[in-house]
C-alpha cells in the first residue's frame, strides 16, 4: 500500500505537467500581444510628442511680422460720414474747416495725406534674407518693415524690406531684406505629402498680437477657392487677421503651406482656414527669384469639363478630359488642335478635367515642346505643342463681353425645347458674331426644357451640331436625325455667345 500510494502522486505529478505544457502555447501568445500593445503605445507616445514647444522653438526664428505703411490721399468732402446731399453735409464740412482738415473755403477739402498701416506675417527662407508673404499684404505699400522673433542673434531693429516680384493669381510675394548677420531660415516640404489628417502648426501675426502658434490638422486637401491655380490645404489650426503671409509647418518644421485666407461669417477663426500648397508656392517663388515675375505655360485653347452627357455625345468611354471650345491664334493652333478636340494627356500625364490642365500647362516651362494626345473623331491623335507664355498672351489679349440677349423676328422652328431661328447679317452685329460667320440663332428657350437648365438662352448661336457645322435650320433638324439614327442619347451643339464659344450636349429624348 505504501509501494502503491507513492506511486500514485507521481502519476497525478506527470499529469500537472502535461496540462501546463499544453497550456504553455496559449500563454506564450499572450505574452507576445501584451508586449506588442507595449511597443505600440510607445511608438504612438514617440511619434506625437505631448508638446510642440521643441518644435515652436526651432522653427520660430524664421517667422516673422511685417507692418506695410500705405499713404492714402485726401479726400473731398464728409465723405463716408454722411451722405451726399443730407442736410448734415454743411455742419461736417465746418467742423472739417475748424479743425484743419478743409482748405479754409468751406468744402471740406483734406489737404492732408493719411498714411495707413497694415499688418501681416511671413518667413524667411534662406539666410541671405528672401522673405515669402503674401501679395496682399504688402499689396500697394510704400514702405515694407520686418520684425524678427526675438532671440539670440536675431536682428533688434526693424529692417526695411523691398520687394523682388508679385503673382496676384496665388497671393504670393517675395520680399529681400540686408541683415548684417545669417538669418535663420525654413525649408519648403511636399505639399503633396500632407494627407488629412495630419498634425500642422501655423505661426504669424493675428490680429496684431506678435509672435503666436498655433496648432490643428490637415481637415482637407486641394481646395479651390476663386483662381485658376488654387491648390489650397485647408486646415481647423487657428488662422486670423494678420496671419496671412505666415507658414503651415509639418512635424518636421517643414513649410507645407503659405496662411492666405479664412472662411468666416465675423472675420474671425472658425476652424476653416487655407494655406496655398508649398509644391505651387515654390514654383512661383523661384521664378520671382530668378526673373522678377511669374513665367508660366501656354497653350492657346479654351476649354471645358466634360460630363456624362458630353462623353456620350462625343463617343468617349468616360466623362474625362478638357474640351476645346476654340483654338484662337496661338501655340494650339500651329500644332493643329481643333475645336471638338478632347485632351486625354498632356506632357505624359492624363488629364482629369479642365482646372487639372490649367494647374499643368501653368507649370511646364515656357517653350518646351509637349506631346498632346487627343481624342478626335473615334479616334486618338498625338499633336507636338510648343507653349508659349500665359504673360504676354493675356497682356495682349482683348476678350469682346457678352451682349444683351437678342430674340428678333425671323423664320423659326421649335427643336430640343429651342425656338431656333436664321442668324441674319442685322444679328450678326448685334451678338458679336464674326461677319459671315454661320449658325442658327437661338429666340427662346423653354424654361421647363434641359436646355434651359443646361445655360442655354436667347440670342446664343448654334454653329456646329453633331461637330458638324450648322449653317440653316433644315442642317439643324438632319443632325437631330442623324444621331437618332446612329443610337446616340445625346447631341453635341457648339454655342457661342458673344463671341465665346462652348459644348453643351442636350438630350434627345425617346
Amino acid at each position: 500500500m505504501i509501494r502503491s500510494s507513492s506511486v500514485q502522486p507521481q502519476a497525478k505529478s506527470i499529469s500537472i505537467s502535461q496540462d501546463r505544457l499544453a497550456a504553455a502555447p496559449r500563454l506564450m501568445w499572450l505574452a507576445l500581444v501584451t508586449t506588442v500593445m507595449v511597443l505600440a503605445q510607445a511608438l504612438v507616445a514617440q511619434a506625437r510628442p505631448e508638446s510642440l514647444a521643441p518644435l515652436a522653438q526651432k522653427i520660430s526664428p524664421a517667422v516673422v511680422n511685417i507692418t506695410t505703411t500705405t499713404v492714402i490721399e485726401g479726400r473731398t468732402g464728409p465723405q463716408g460720414i454722411v451722405p451726399e446731399g443730407s442736410p448734415f453735409e454743411d455742419f461736417f464740412r465746418e467742423f472739417q474747416d475748424r479743425n484743419g482738415e478743409g482748405n479754409g473755403n468751406g468744402d471740406g477739402e483734406n489737404r492732408r495725406p493719411r498714411r495707413s498701416s497694415a499688418l501681416g506675417s511671413g518667413f524667411v527662407i534662406s539666410e541671405d534674407g528672401y522673405i515669402v508673404t503674401n501679395n496682399h499684404v504688402i499689396a500697394d505699400a510704400d514702405e515694407i518693415e520686418i520684425e524678427f522673433f526675438p532671440g539670440d542673434g536675431q536682428p533688434k531693429e526693424l529692417l526695411p524690406a523691398k520687394v523682388i516680384g508679385t503673382d496676384e493669381k496665388t497671393d504670393i510675394a517675395l520680399l529681400k531684406v540686408e541683415a548684417e548677420m545669417p538669418l535663420a531660415f525654413v525649408s519648403f516640404g511636399d505639399s503633396d505629402s500632407a494627407l488629412v489628417g495630419d498634425w500642422v502648426v501655423a505661426m504669424g501675426n493675428p490680429l496684431g498680437q506678435g509672435f503666436s502658434v498655433s496648432a490643428g490638422i490637415v481637415s482637407a486637401r486641394n481646395r479651390e477657392l476663386s483662381g485658376s491655380y488654387d491648390d489650397y490645404i485647408q486646415t481647423d489650426a487657428a488662422i486670423n487677421r494678420g496671419n496671412s503671409g505666415g507658414p503651415l509647418f509639418n512635424m518636421d518644421g517643414e513649410v507645407v503651406g503659405v496662411n492666405t485666407a479664412i472662411l468666416s461669417p465675423n472675420g474671425g477663426s472658425i476652424g476653416i482656414g487655407f494655406s496655398m500648397a508649398s509644391n505651387v508656392v515654390t514654383k512661383v517663388v523661384d521664378q520671382l527669384k530668378e526673373f522678377g515675375e511669374t513665367r508660366r505655360g501656354w497653350l492657346g485653347v479654351r476649354i471645358q469639363d466634360v460630363d456624362e452627357d458630353l462623353a456620350d455625345a462625343i463617343g468617349l468611354a468616360s466623362a474625362a478630359g478638357a474640351l476645346i471650345t476654340d483654338v484662337p491664334e496661338g501655340p494650339a493652333k500651329e500644332a493643329g488642335m481643333l475645336a471638338g478636340d478632347v485632351i486625354l494627356t498632356f506632357d505624359g500625364v492624363e488629364v482629369e478635367d479642365t482646372r487639372a490642365l490649367v494647374r499643368q500647362v501653368g507649370a511646364t516651362q515656357v517653350g518646351k515642346a509637349v506631346r498632346v494626345v487627343v481624342h478626335r473623331e473615334g479616334g486618338t491623335e498625338t499633336l507636338l505643342v510648343t507653349l508659349g507664355r500665359r504673360e504676354d498672351a493675356e497682356r495682349s489679349a482683348g476678350l469682346t463681353p457678352p451682349k444683351e440677349d437678342a430674340a428678333p423676328e425671323a423664320a423659326e422652328k421649335e427643336l430640343l425645347g429651342l425656338t431656333i431661328g436664321t442668324l441674319t447679317d442685322e444679328m450678326r452685329g448685334e451678338l458679336s458674331a464674326p461677319e459671315g460667320s454661320d449658325g442658327v440663332v437661338i429666340l427662346s428657350v423653354d424654361e421647363a426644357s434641359e436646355a434651359w437648365e443646361k445655360g442655354l438662352r436667347g440670342g446664343d448661336i448654334i454653329t456646329e451640331a453633331g461637330q458638324q457645322k450648322v449653317t440653316a435650320l433644315d442642317d439643324f433638324e438632319d443632325r437631330i436625325a442623324e444621331a437618332k439614327e446612329a443610337g446616340r442619347k445625346s447631341l453635341l451643339l457648339l454655342v457661342r455667345r458673344g463671341g465665346q464659344p462652348r459644348f453643351v450636349a442636350l438630350n434627345l429624348g425617346d
